[in-house]
């Protein structure tokens, strides 16, 4: 993918689990004032593991953990976890990745042992860059995602994106800038909800047969769907046939063309229409 999708790069932190201490007349401090909690046990690993480990947990964990582990608004940022802060080399976190905690919303992954390495290499790493840094995260403010160029963005909607198949500005999309703003806006746009519509999938293991369902959710490595009789199936993309009938598939494959650029530039055409 040649865009790093930077809108979950840790700019979502609004799921962070902490409890924040009280401030001046009762108010709620900023995470700002506080630090990560320290690593009991420093660890480095070799820059080629963290970086495997940072596609792979992009890809696996950034929707909800943010694509730096620095937290999104359906999960907490893991700088600040103290289970990785006491983690040594996946002791805490392997296990946590595999079982899941279903009660906080977070299913279980099947992982193989090196890509679980590489992402707890990539977690650590980030926990170390986030200590250095001495203080917490802030919220991110609408302005600070207004860097692109809104006619650019035009002209890219109605012309290399084809987003105008589908959308309007006039239509659709009319005002869709005083309903969303910031954050929720680019999300929006990179994730859109679907509300309505229903991806449906047929899956065709190596053996067996074909069965039929809907998805749940995709991404680069794996496929969830729910087939029939209700139960939840994950297949790896890799080596499995399906096909999908979604009405949000130009979205997907839209993730593999943009450009850093032209997600600013997109971004800052849809929050002009108001």
């Amino acid at each position: 993918m040649k865009s790093t999708i930077w809108i979950l790069s840790g700019l979502l932190v609004a799921g962070s689990c902490l409890l924040l201490g009280q401030g001046r007349g009762g108010q709620a401090q900023s995470p700002a004032s506080t630090r990560p909690p320290q690593t009991v046990t420093p660890q480095t690993y070799p820059a080629e593991q963290v970086q495997a480990g940072q596609n792979r947990f992009a890809a696996q964990c950034g929707l909800c953990h943010g694509r730096d582990a620095g937290g999104s608004d359906t999960g907490p940022d893991l700088t600040r976890s103290m289970l990785v802060a006491e983690d040594l080399r996946g002791n805490k976190i392997g296990p946590l990745v595999r079982s899941g905690r279903l009660d906080k919303g977070m299913p279980a992954f099947d992982v193989s042992d090196a890509d679980l390495a590489a992402m707890v290499a990539f977690i650590h790493d980030q926990k170390t860059k986030a200590e250095a840094l001495g203080g917490g995260r802030r919220n991110v403010d609408v302005a600070d995602l207004l860097t692109g160029n809104a006619e650019a963005g035009q002209k890219y909607f109605n012309g290399a994106g084809n987003c105008s198949k589908c959308h309007s500005a006039t239509g659709d999309l009319a005002g869709i800038a005083n309903r969303l703003q910031g954050l929720p806006l680019l999300q929006r746009m990179l994730y859109p909800s679907g509300r309505g519509s229903v991806a449906k999938v047929t899956v065709t293991p190596a053996t067996g047969e074909a069965i039929a369902g809907t998805v749940v959710s995709r991404d680069e490595f794996s496929l969830v769907m729910t087939d029939s009789s209700g139960m939840r199936r994950t297949f790896p993309v890799n080596g499995t046939r399906f096909t999908i009938d979604s009405p949000l598939d130009a979205h997907f494959a839209q993730l593999a063309k943009y450009t850093d650029t032209d997600m600013h530039n997109v971004y800052a055409y849809l929050a002009t229409l108001r």
